[in-house]
């Protein structure tokens, strides 16, 4: 029998089968055996009833069947339309089964959320898809779920495993519910199928991630203006069956066949329910949204690429026929479980992960991953952006002298004009305001002066708690060597001891998540110092004590900005042509580097900048870190630059209108954009490596508003050494020297001054370049020329009249052949500006020379179909001698590449030592 679960609040409808009545009279019974506790769940069971209650109208039919079989030891499987939904089917059964769900560790663990689902005995499970999971994460979830079945609790599994994007439930390759049946072939199956809720703010009809607190507080303000009880309801049917022809004996796809069926049978359309009884228009049925569309190429992944993933899939399905179209789930019958395999393999032997496991739904999406070409098409459901990031503003501003001040005191000097301004934020920590900071600053400076070792490691993604971490290491009289944890365990242990680090600064969350993607951290492990500890270890006597300080002022904090070391950060090389050095920075450097750069751009109360590049690479610590601390320009971190978009998402969020980052990392966000996501852009700097035409071209036919700013560095420089202005940009050029350094462009042999638009290589020299590598005795990176001393950076430029730098090449990868110096760097650019097209995400080739002398030649590797005589005929069109004629071409299916997005021309250049002689091809 049907009956209105929720007619109102405490009251049993007429003739209804109990199922409003049943609800009190169960709590009741249980709570004369379990007294205080059951009120607490009886209370907040009428509460949440009774909020449910002012909005929907709800329908349930056969959960009275479902009692009288018995009430232990079943299995709910509901489908998931909404993210409302759960609510729904815990308030259904709750009075009467008590049961258990699975939830995703991270989602639960928050204020007040944390206490109902350890009162509900919510399943505590890790998202797999978000965290990179392993076969053994998803198996232990089943575990747990088959342990508590076999103990007589209910569970509720929701088979899909997320929420529906789309009208119809779509199961894929999902395995939860076979693998439970394979231990448990008897276990009582219950099936919930909801309708109605396809259409409401809580789901994804609208093509978009759905925001709840948006949705709830716009719920809130339309029930208020209704008068509370006189809102429109929304319908919505809850069919409650144990079918007695279950095909649990069956085949997986038999029974996600079977659950999709019921599921989807007569479901209702996208029907939109106005909130208000002042919002006209009533119920309308509105267009179902669009699939989201991935981009990439499938023509640029190599033959050898294609052939190794269909091997793979082969062995790990037996279908020998297998398509670029064939649908992982469908066609091919893969499970979640060996979704994941297919996940570790490509990390494994493309060093390649996917945005999330649900971005691999077609062979395609697997070949695009393995070529580098990946996108997340996926929109990413982000938290509520406080209004404080847009109503506590300050003007950024640059003091003068600056690079007298240490980078301490100039924080100092920005937060103390306004603590309530809005200055950090991200997805995890929020809005962080310059109070905020200052207190955080003062709470952490105690631990970390503990800790040993006078230089201490920091190794966290771009993120709020990167940025007070370094600021409480120089608070804490310490310097913070920041660690690049993509460079693989040789180089990192080789980074910590010529740094001197004894104790590094980093998450549990990052580490667990880092290694069960592969990475290998070995002996380094035990230098982990973990913030979440240090966090658990402040008391709340110490914080009181930090904000009662607070309101006296930041006297205590000044003296500390004072005394901070000399040296302001120890970064790293990238180590693509040699293994890594330690550059030593000071507060000098890095602030004329600040002041400088702060010159090029007018930037105005309502600039914010998205900072996405890891403060381990140089770009990304004084873009995204020093730059905003120091002049108080507001940030917002994204930890991951590859989640491409995830990114645009923050973009459209939060409306930063600066952005600085890679031309990779910048093409990927482009690509995985959509709509006006971009709108608040105006300014985009490229740097770290040049910036193809195609990423120009993207950037201008996405945001046409947005003017693209190239520059150009090295470590050494901290970093930034010549860049474009806001007011004076030109496409393709890498803009003038900055004010405070000096410049030549030299011949190779730094005997003298190139003429005006001839390629030279370019020397520098100002306070911003450092003075030399820590525990190093290499060649000395100085040179004496005019009778100065000179920093060289190894690059090739041309300068026109109007000292705008174009960069051209680097000269430290050069061959010697028939007694001329012949240019790699010049040779790839030739070649990738006739090959590489738009399609392209990265670097599709890399041109490079075996070491010794004696076998001396030029070598092409590609990933694309490039024969030796069109790359020839190409270098002679464009009037270069035989002498830099391609000898050899090597097809890879990827370029090996650094943590920092940069080729990595070592690990090539080793390849071509390594083999035996050959002849020429």
């Amino acid at each position: 029998m049907a009956s209105d679960l929720l007619v109102g609040p405490g009251h049993q409808r007429p003739g209804g089968g109990g199922s409003a009545g049943n609800w009190d009279g169960d709590l009741v019974k249980v709570g004369a055996e379990r007294g205080d506790r059951c009120m607490i769940d009886w209370l907040l069971f009428m509460f949440v009833r009774f909020c449910l209650w002012l909005r929907y109208r709800i329908t349930v039919t056969g959960l009275p069947k479902i009692r009288r079989r018995g009430r232990r030891g079943i299995l709910f499987l509901p489908n998931h339309p909404a993210l409302i939904d759960p609510v729904m089917v815990m308030a259904t059964l709750y009075p009467s089964f008590r049961p258990r769900a699975l939830a995703d560790r991270h989602q639960i663990d928050r204020f007040f959320i944390r206490s109902l689902a350890r009162r509900a005995g919510a399943l505590s499970i890790t998202d797999l898809a978000k965290a990179g999971g392993t076969v053994e994460g998803a198996r232990s979830a089943i575990d747990q779920c088959v342990h508590a079945l076999r103990n007589g609790d209910n569970l509720i599994l929701y088979p899909g495993g997320q929420v529906t994007r789309q009208r119809l439930e779509d199961l894929r390759g999902n395995s939860g519910v076979e693998m439970i049946l394979r231990e448990m072939p008897d276990v009582r199956i219950v099936l919930i199928r909801t309708h109605g809720l396809w259409g409401s703010g809580f789901s994804w009809a609208s093509g978009k991630a759905p925001n709840v607190g948006r949705t709830l507080r716009s719920g809130i303000r339309a029930l208020l203006a209704s008068g509370i009880f006189f809102a429109p309801r929304r319908r919505v049917t809850m069919d409650v069956v144990e079918p007695d022809d279950f095909p649990r004996h069956e085949s997986r796809a038999a029974i996600n066949r079977y659950l999709e069926g019921f599921f989807n049978h007569d479901a209702p359309p996208n029907t939109h329910v106005p909130r208000s009884i002042w919002h006209r228009g009533g119920v309308q049925i509105r267009p179902e949204p669009p699939s989201l569309a991935k981009s990439g190429d499938l023509t640029q992944v190599s033959p050898a690429t294609r052939t190794m993933i269909g091997e793979f899939l082969t062995e790990l399905t037996g279908i020998e026929d297998i398509s670029d179209t064939a649908r992982l789930a469908h066609d091919l019958g893969m499970d979640s479980l060996m979704v994941m395999e297919l996940v570790t393999w490509l990390q494994t032997e493309f060093g390649m992960m996917p945005g999330g496991v649900d971005s691999l739904q077609t062979v395609g999406d697997v070949m695009l991953v393995a070529g580098g070409q990946a996108v997340s098409a996926g929109t990413h459901r982000l938290k509520d952006v406080s209004r404080t990031w847009f109503t506590h503003l300050t003007d950024p501003r640059c003091p003068e002298g600056l690079n007298k001040l240490t980078i301490p005191q100039a924080f100092l000097l920005q937060a103390s004009r306004h603590p309530r301004a809005a200055l950090v934020a991200d997805q995890v920590s929020g809005v962080r305001t310059c109070g905020d900071v200052m207190l955080a600053v003062r709470l952490l400076c105690g631990p970390i002066e503990a800790l040993p070792g006078s230089n201490i490691g920091i190794m966290l993604p771009a993120s709020v708690a990167a940025s007070i971490m370094y600021l409480s290491v120089l608070f804490a009289g310490k310097t913070p060597a920041m660690i690049n944890w993509t460079q693989g365990p040789k180089n990192l242990a080789h980074c910590i001891e010529a740094a001197g680090v004894e104790a590094i600064l980093t998450s549990r969350v990052l580490v667990e998540r880092l290694e069960t993607q592969g990475v290998v951290f070995g002996d380094v492990r035990n230098l982990f110092v973990y913030v979440e500890d240090i966090r658990a270890q402040l008391g709340r006597w110490k914080k009181l004590s930090a904000v009662l300080t607070a309101r006296l002022g930041w006297w205590h904090l000044r003296g500390r900005a004072a005394r901070a070391p000399e040296t302001a950060a120890i970064l790293f090389t990238s180590g693509s042509e040699n293994i890594p050095k330690a550059v030593p920075l000071t507060h000098r450097n890095m602030l004329t580097n600040i002041a400088d750069v702060y010159r090029c751009f007018s930037l105005k109360r309502h600039d914010s900048l998205l900072g996405i590049l890891p403060p381990f690479h140089s770009f990304g610590l004084t873009s995204s870190v020093l730059l905003p601390l120091c002049v108080s320009l507001r940030v917002v971190y994204s930890p991951n630059p590859t989640d491409a978009a995830t990114l645009a998402a923050t973009i459209d969020a939060y409306r930063p209108s600066m952005l600085a980052g890679t031309p990779t990392f910048l093409d990927g966000i482009v690509r995985a954009s959509w709509g006006d996501q971009l709108r608040s852009l105006r300014l985009v700097v490229s740097g770290a490596e040049k910036c193809p035409p195609r990423v120009y071209e993207a950037l201008q036919r996405r945001c046409p508003q947005t003017i693209v700013l190239e520059g150009y560095g090295a470590t050494e420089c901290s970093p930034i050494i010549a860049v474009n202005h806001e007011d004076a940009h030109q496409p393709y050029t890498i803009g003038p020297v900055l004010r405070s350094l000096m410049h030549a462009v030299v011949d190779i042999d730094i005997t003298r001054r190139v003429p005006t638009g001839s390629e030279g290589m370019l020397l520098v020299r100002g306070p911003s370049v450092f003075s030399g590598y820590l525990d190093y005795d290499g060649p000395s990176p100085f040179v004496e020329f005019e009778g100065k001393k000179w920093y060289v950076t190894g690059d090739l430029v041309t300068e026109d009249a109007h000292g705008v730098l174009r960069f051209a090449g680097r000269l430290k990868r050069f061959v010697k052949l028939g007694g001329e110096m012949v240019s790699l760097p010049a040779i790839e650019t030739i070649l990738e500006d006739w090959f590489a097209d738009q399609h392209d995400e990265g670097p599709v080739l890399a041109v490079t020379s075996p070491s010794p002398e004696d076998r001396a030649e030029i070598v092409l590797f590609t990933t694309k179909p490039i024969a030796r005589e069109a790359a020839n005929q190409v270098i002679r069109e464009v009037g270069m001698s035989g002498l830099h004629n391609i000898r050899r071409v090597i097809r890879i299916d990827e370029l090996p590449h650094l943590g920092t997005g940069k080729t990595d021309y070592r690990a090539l250049q080793q390849r071509l030592d390594d083999e035996p002689d050959h002849e020429g091809s």
